[in-house]
């Protein structure tokens, strides 16, 4: 990286995370193509399934990620075809209505039983008029690992899209990775607890990201060489509590919290997009992905949400991604990487006025980021810590037992309290996590 003034590495020792070892500020080494393919370098390379349907298996299907790329496998029949399905099982009709809208010959859910299940897809496919549909169940805690790794005797999937929310999504990850699928990735906790554990699995080019930030980045990348980036600038809307001083936000509400102005996301992702947690989080995914480091990635307050992110490369250019705020079109790009889909989204309009401004992080009022940025720096199982703690804290604020501010308060109180471990495995990530959720339950109740 050539930049002037102080190197942005200097203090951060985990710069080389990155499958491919690059400690460059644009390593694009995480972002790519299934393992063993060429590179992914520039625009109009071809990809797996190029020439063809690419099989597609959705992890959280019936979350709003899952739904969003039915919505995109549809828009492109050539293009894609979901071979599996798997959900939490909250909803057996839903996933049931999906496997038989895709006809996806295999179906996954965690809660409930393979007898419900079949009887829901039973019942589905009686309402569509289908005949003789009759996919692979599993059902149980591990069901979506599965499906993950599944391959229906024909090898794995081209691309499998994790859009399960929480850390529970890291086995997935890890199944999908080892596969060798592509793993199209929006469950961001999994990379971010699973960290070396995550990307050590990946082959280079085999992570390619969902989030709309991460997808931004990607796209900017290909305007430069690695070693011509200086700086990653993540966007962020600022949520609804935008523009309060903290002392203005230790009254808000679970209700005002969901209320976000741009995106329409699950209770627990929204809520972190209020507390600033989830751009935190994406900090740490900007950092594992890209292989950047933490000193070289800013993050800054952009209410429309149309520039999704920036790079900032050494000859003072600063490339930005834009486009509506719509989850399909980074999904599209996840799924068909590095090709486009054309028609995913639609474009911004330049027939009507339109202003886009920009202001800085006020890290008073929501000091997650900067917390998020020690927990990386301390590595280990830090970010397993901060995820799990902030999972906690949130649930706590919706039941009515915490105040707003409580939740970032409780998931720096409770890294402070955190040793790490000597060394990082699935095993002391999962122990770190319920080590968390305890203590941050510990120190809530004494907050009732």
């Amino acid at each position: 990286m050539h930049s002037s003034g102080a190197d942005p590495r200097s203090d951060d020792p985990h710069a080389h995370s990155t499958p491919g070892g690059s400690s460059s500020a644009g390593s694009r080494r995480a972002v790519g193509r299934r393992a063993g393919g060429p590179g992914s370098e520039g625009p109009g390379s071809e990809g797996p399934g190029s020439e063809g349907q690419r099989t597609v298996v959705l992890l959280g299907s019936t979350g709003s990620i899952g739904t969003q790329a039915i919505d995109v496998v549809d828009s492109a029949p050539d293009r894609f075809r979901v071979t599996a399905l798997a959900a939490g099982g909250a909803s057996l009709d839903a996933i049931a209505a999906q496997a038989v809208h895709t006809r996806a010959e295999a179906v996954g859910v965690a809660a409930g039983s393979v007898d419900a299940l079949r009887e829901a897809i039973a019942a589905q496919a009686r309402r569509a008029g289908v005949q003789g549909y009759s996919p692979e169940l599993f059902a149980g805690p591990d069901a979506t690992t599965r499906i993950a790794a599944w391959d229906g005797g024909s090898g794995p999937a081209d691309v499998v899209l994790n859009g399960i929310t929480g850390s529970i999504g890291l086995a997935p990850t890890l199944a999908a990775l080892r596969s060798g699928a592509t793993l199209a990735l929006a469950n961001k906790e999994s990379l971010i607890v699973g960290g070396a554990l995550v990307t050590g699995a990946a082959a280079p080019g085999q992570i390619v990201p969902v989030d709309s930030e991460h997808s931004a980045i990607a796209q900017c990348l290909r305007s430069g060489r690695p070693d011509e980036v200086q700086k990653l600038i993540l966007t962020a809307s600022g949520g609804p509590f935008r523009g309060r001083t903290r002392a203005e936000l230790a009254g808000v509400t679970p209700a005002e919290a969901l209320n976000h102005p741009t995106w329409d996301m699950g209770r627990v992702v929204t809520t972190n997009s209020a507390t600033l947690v989830n751009k935190g989080l994406e900090v740490i995914e900007a950092h594992l992905l890209f292989g950047t480091p933490l000193a070289a990635i800013d993050v800054v307050v952009h209410p429309q949400s149309i520039v999704h992110s920036m790079v900032q490369f050494t000859d003072g250019s600063i490339i930005a991604q834009a486009s509506p705020p719509d989850m399909r079109l980074p999904i599209a790009l996840g799924l068909g990487w590095p090709d486009r889909v054309p028609g995913a989204a639609a474009p911004c309009d330049f027939s009507a006025t339109a202003a886009w401004t920009f202001e800085p992080l006020d890290e008073e009022a929501f000091p997650a980021v900067s917390i998020a940025k020690h927990a990386a720096r301390q590595g280990s199982t830090f970010p397993a810590v901060f995820n799990a703690a902030n999972e906690e804290a949130v649930e706590a604020f919706h039941a009515g037992g915490i105040g707003f501010l409580d939740i970032v308060d409780t998931v720096e109180a409770v890294l402070s309290e955190h040793g790490g471990s000597a060394e990082l495995t699935l095993e002391s990530v999962l122990e770190a996590e319920s080590w968390a959720r305890a203590r941050a339950l510990e120190r809530l109740a004494t907050r009732n």
